[in-house]
């Protein structure tokens, strides 16, 4: 068989339902041969990052692939890799090459040599026979350790080349890694001898599906738990001992408890310092537990460390615990949940004049509190944008179920909300996907809106649009005030309705919830749905530093 219809092959034994990419690439049409779903997008970047969502949503089970043309398109695509590279997503990643013949002359645009960097493995074929092995490297590297990004480059002439048949290609495998026994026991001791123990959860434990295991720790400890943006949903944010999730904002129980800990606890988390996480507080006993060594006491030292799954570890940490305890609860459950409790409601009450605002332009925070208090929280995954509407949605967006958030924020591309929308409906079609825009991010990514009505993606879209770039005013407000640089416009309902969605412009705040209401309706009939908010230009966070 031809190497094109080798590729589309092993997609299939590996699982691969859709194929979301950009022409031309022989990929494409021998996958719609081989009866795999093919999405065409509007720009590459969009592309990536809904195959990045696909396997966002399914622990990396599903493996999002995507395949674009060589020259502009994988130039194009950069940024979509860079993302998931950024964000420790696991995507097959397909470009076109120029010919052999041509590949390395300038200035013709290498994948090979261009993505280096933002890959965690990356092959060119240069014989069409060698296809099978370079993809089955593909895919244990995304199945296996930590996730990222795998690219093969295929240049234009090998595709029409040979392989040989019958095609002996099996699913690469997956295999876990556990932590030394030892050093479990040791942590155990540290965690039940802890006063006032945090647990800080990142998106390892997502990965290796361990949401159970985690809850099972934290009621043994009677411990808080948090977790970073990435690893929002893996622990029910309505628990007693839910402190929420962190960020560039946060809960105030976030900031109180772990200014308090005297032990915190990180699982399935790197730790890497980002303007838009959690800063660790110094002089605490600090614990991590990560997949990958290169991540163990890299930004943030720490005193105990251990290596693995997310899972495996949980799973080892349990029955330590449980034995260093002996049985007996210490019974602090109580008074560590109505902590909790008191910290949560005067934080709240000092943020609902905001949440429940009457006043127009409507509040943005308005929109999210009548938003989540409509929707069916559990059976609904949302996404939020970079910039104000990641700010203002992750701190009081209380996620039940594991993987109904996708939060990033280790890099901050606008408009990548959107595409994740649209690959968490592709990989889950029973639930409502909903991402939080910006009137900043919309101009980055809204053409695709057309692709979510063209390749029947009903999810619905919510925008901000307060006609400005507005948390950049305090820092260009020379360019605003000669210029007008911060300004931004546009009738975003309507260019949905142009695209042939559903799209409303909602100016008052009696009518967000029937607005609401009105969109998912139209979602369950199929058709994409854009809700316009006219929003005040509010810049005022969650924030404690």
């Amino acid at each position: 068989m031809k190497a094109a219809a080798a590729v589309a092959e092993i997609l299939k034994r590996e699982g691969v339902e859709f194929l979301i990419g950009y022409p031309v690439n022989p990929i494409i049409e021998a996958a719609a041969e081989a009866d795999i779903r093919t999405i065409i997008v509007r720009q590459e970047r969009v592309g990536l990052h809904m195959a990045d969502a696909v396997s966002r949503v399914t622990s990396g089970q599903r493996i999002g692939v995507f395949c674009m043309q060589h020259g502009p398109g994988s130039e194009n695509a950069f940024g979509g890799v860079a993302q998931a590279f950024g964000d420790s997503v696991p995507i097959v990643v397909l470009p076109a090459g120029f010919g052999t013949g041509r590949t390395n002359v300038k200035p013709n645009f290498s994948s090979f040599l261009n993505y280096q960097h933002v890959t965690k493995s990356i092959e060119q074929v240069t014989r069409g026979d060698a296809v099978p092995d370079a993809l089955r490297r593909a895919f244990t590297a995304v199945k296996n350790g930590r996730p990222g990004p795998a690219l093969v480059e295929i240049p234009w002439d090998v595709f029409s080349e040979e392989v040989p048949e019958p095609l002996s290609y099996r699913p690469a495998p997956r295999a876990r890694s556990g932590p030394d026994p030892a050093a479990v026991a040791e942590v155990a001791r540290v965690l039940v001898r802890a006063e006032r123990p945090v647990i800080y959860a990142g998106q390892g434990v997502h990965y290796a599906r361990a949401w159970q295991q985690l809850r099972e720790l934290a009621e043994l400890l009677e411990a808080p738990v948090t977790t970073s943006l990435q690893g929002k949903s893996a622990f029910p944010e309505t628990h007693p001992l839910s402190l929420g999730s962190g960020g560039n904002s946060v809960p105030r129980t976030v900031h109180h408890f772990l200014a308090n800990a005297d032990v915190i606890f990180g699982i399935g988390c790197s730790f890497t310092m980002t303007n838009y996480g959690v800063d660790m507080p110094k002089g605490k006993v600090m614990i991590q537990a990560t997949l990958d060594p290169l991540d163990l006491n890299k930004e943030v030292a720490v005193d105990y460390g251990l290596i693995g799954d997310a899972g495996l570890t949980l799973e080892a940490l349990i029955p330590a615990v449980k034995e260093q305890l002996g049985g007996r609860p210490r019974g602090r459950a109580q008074a560590v949940a109505a902590e909790i409790k008191s910290v949560k409601e005067a934080w709240l009450e000092q943020w609902l004049p905001k949440l429940t605002s009457n006043d127009t332009p409507i509040n943005p925070y308005r929109v999210l509190w009548d938003l989540k208090h409509t929707v069916d929280v559990a059976n609904t995954i949302i996404t939020h944008d970079a910039g104000s509407p990641r700010d203002q949605l992750s701190p009081f967006w209380e996620s039940t179920a594991p993987l109904s958030y996708i939060g990033w924020g280790k890099t901050t591309q606008l408009g990548y909300g959107f595409g994740l929308a649209m690959g968490a409906k592709l990989a889950q079609p029973d639930k409502l996907c909903i991402n939080w825009w910006g009137d900043a991010a919309i101009g980055f990514t809204g053409m695709d809106f057309e692709t979510a009505v063209r390749e029947r993606i009903p999810i619905l879209s919510c925008l901000s649009n307060n006609f400005s770039m507005a948390i950049e005013l305090k820092v260009m407000a020379v360019a605003t005030e000669k210029y007008r640089s911060t300004d931004i416009s546009g009738n975003y309902a309507d260019m949905a309705r142009a695209f042939g969605g559903y799209g409303e412009r909602v100016t008052e705040p009696g009518e967000i919830v029937p607005a609401i209401k009105r969109a998912i309706e139209q979602t369950r009939e199929g058709t994409p749905a854009l809700l316009e908010f006219i929003t005040a230009k509010e810049t005022e966070i969650s924030r404690f530093k």
